[in-house]
């Protein structure tokens, strides 16, 4: 038999209240459930930027040459933000009651993002791929963004946050490798 707790509601004026009684399941599985297109959304967002944290720490290991030092760091903000994105994005998931994946087999075969180079990378190159990586994630993001925000406005605001920050981050990457306009 489930646990009851007497809930205390509001009153009347009188000093009357009224008691509820609710069980610690009443609220587990109530609520918003997303559909199976929106959790399948969702799971194609979670595994690119679960993909796009591993990929940032492949290149951070291997990156050699001229600013190393700050492509080194700018790879741990990317790959910092892209873990809290997905923790985000996965915990957003099971609050509408889908199960999100992020097993490495799962990444492996679903990920949109190409294969970052193995053993040494230059500066130069690795801007050039982190920023390709980037934009993938946010093509996926962008992708799925219109059916994420016509099913749940709120599920939307996350990626907004999301694209908002790894757009940031493909625009101060790319610019490393950049040359002044008309000059």
């Amino acid at each position: 038999m489930a646990d009851t707790k007497t809930k205390k509601t509001g009153g009347a004026k009188s000093g009357a209240s009224t008691r509820a009684k609710t069980t610690r399941q009443q609220n587990a599985e109530k609520g918003f459930t997303a559909s199976p297109t929106l959790a399948a959304n969702l799971q194609a967002v979670l595994v690119d930027l679960i993909e796009l944290s591993l990929q940032g720490k492949q290149a951070h290991w291997n990156v050699v040459g001229r600013n190393f030092r700050d492509t080194h760091r700018q790879l741990d903000e990317i790959i910092e933000d892209a873990r809290t994105f997905s923790d985000t994005i996965a915990e957003r998931m099971r609050a509408l009651h889908a199960v999100p994946d992020g097993r490495s087999a799962t990444i492996a075969k679903t990920t949109t993002l190409p294969e970052f180079p193995t053993g040494e990378v230059s500066t130069t190159e690795t801007t050039d791929l982190v920023t390709e990586r980037l934009e993938a994630t946010v093509a996926t993001l962008r992708g799925v963004h219109d059916d994420v925000d016509e099913e749940d406005p709120t599920s939307a605001d996350l990626l907004h946050a999301v694209i908002e920050r790894l757009e940031q981050f493909a625009w101060m990457v790319s610019a490393e490798n950049r040359r002044p306009a008309g000059r």
